[in-house]
């Protein structure tokens, strides 16, 4: 599809990265995209934001597979963010989740308009509009990673499914840090034993995949807690202690909310960074070789996740810590580690630290 190889390709797909607004999609542009390996890489960075980065630093063939993947997940967090009705979002789910498994595929189920739509959800429709494209790369990959594609988008289809029928249950909000959990796990934790089978060939062992679950739910709940706001407006609270805002308790009193969700948000970091052990003890069990472009793509999505995780703790006003800020420092720190598994192990190991020192303060009161 691409005459230029993929490893002349990438500098430049990680340098656009760095500096691409994705609040400003030339979705004129994307729509024009015929050639289906183009659209895959031009529509990645507007559906993965700092994932795409990640995708890119992998080795050309891992590479593929995974924007593939994550295209597809990013498909069925369209249908989950932004479809209106719940019963019907679920049977698209679990339609979208089972497509693969049925050639020739049927079409993605359109997602009804809203003229409240911002540009980034308009990016994520028109994914969802020209998935065709993103079918024709999926059906050049190895059969094995074919294989995996299926495996993850089903599972996770079938997880995000099972979330919707809970906030349909339980009046738009998750119950118990069970909850909370699993849904992280289905979202993220599929992906990242996605990602390890694709470096590794296999399945992540059941040790491997204790730490990709946990590591999951450590990203994962990066996102829940960046999107609280706008997760509320659309009536959908991912912690027990948001209800009494979706059921208009609060609705009154500014002030008394603010702090509700300061105080869900700090209690969700917490839970979060107890679990920053097992992104190292992840990336050791791979045992990948000295020159490894993977172990790179490790690091560089540690370092975003610590990124965001340091402007969560402003956010609320905890304790944080320092580290690079810029896309392009991040990089900059990633870089060695491709080729030094020291240099891998004392960045997984300082921010381990980081992430051990604040989860133990005293709780804001």
């Amino acid at each position: 599809m691409f005459k230029v190889p993929f490893f002349l390709r990438r500098p430049w797909i990680l340098l656009r990265d760095a500096f691409l607004d994705r609040d400003q999609p030339n979705l004129t542009r994307l729509r024009e995209i015929q050639n289906p390996e183009a659209f895959l890489w031009a529509i990645l960075p507007h559906a993965a934001r700092t994932f795409s980065a990640c995708i890119a630093m992998l080795p050309a063939r891992q590479a593929r597979a995974a924007a593939v993947g994550y295209l597809y997940c990013r498909i069925l967090d369209t249908y989950e963010d932004l479809h209106p009705n719940p019963e019907k979002r679920e049977q698209v789910l679990r339609g979208f989740g089972e497509r693969l498994r049925n050639p020739p595929f049927h079409t993605a189920p359109p997602v009804p308009k809203d003229t409240n739509y911002g540009n980034r959800d308009l990016s994520h429709l028109l994914l969802v509009d020209r998935c065709h494209l993103v079918d024709q790369v999926f059906l050049t990959l190895p059969e094995e990673q074919k294989n995996a594609i299926r495996e993850l988008v089903s599972n996770m289809a079938e997880g995000m499914a099972w979330a919707s029928q809970r906030f349909r249950e339980q009046k738009g909000a998750l119950v118990g840090e069970d909850q909370l959990l699993q849904y992280c796990r289905h979202v993220l934790g599929n992906p990242v034993l996605f990602s390890i089978r694709l470096m590794q060939g296999k399945p992540a062992s059941p040790e491997q995949a204790m730490d990709a679950l946990k590591v999951g739910e450590l990203v994962q709940l990066a996102n829940v807690t960046r999107d609280i706001e706008k997760d509320l407006d659309r009536g959908v609270g991912y912690h027990e202690d948001l209800l009494p805002i979706l059921q208009g308790e609060r609705s009154g009193e500014h002030s008394t909310k603010t702090e509700v969700i300061r105080q869900t948000r700090e209690q969700i970091l917490r839970i979060a960074l107890l679990r920053g052990d097992s992104y190292r003890r992840m990336v050791e069990g791979m045992n990948l070789p000295t020159w490894s472009l993977a172990r790179g793509a490790a690091v560089l999505m540690f370092l975003f996740t610590d990124r965001y995780w340091r402007s969560c703790a402003r956010r609320t006003g905890i304790p944080h810590w320092e580290g690079p800020k810029g896309a392009l420092p991040i990089l900059l720190h990633t870089l060695p580690a491709v080729i030094s598994a020291r240099w891998c192990d004392r960045i997984l190991r300082r921010i381990e630290r980081s992430f051990a020192s604040v989860a133990s303060t005293p709780t804001r009161s």
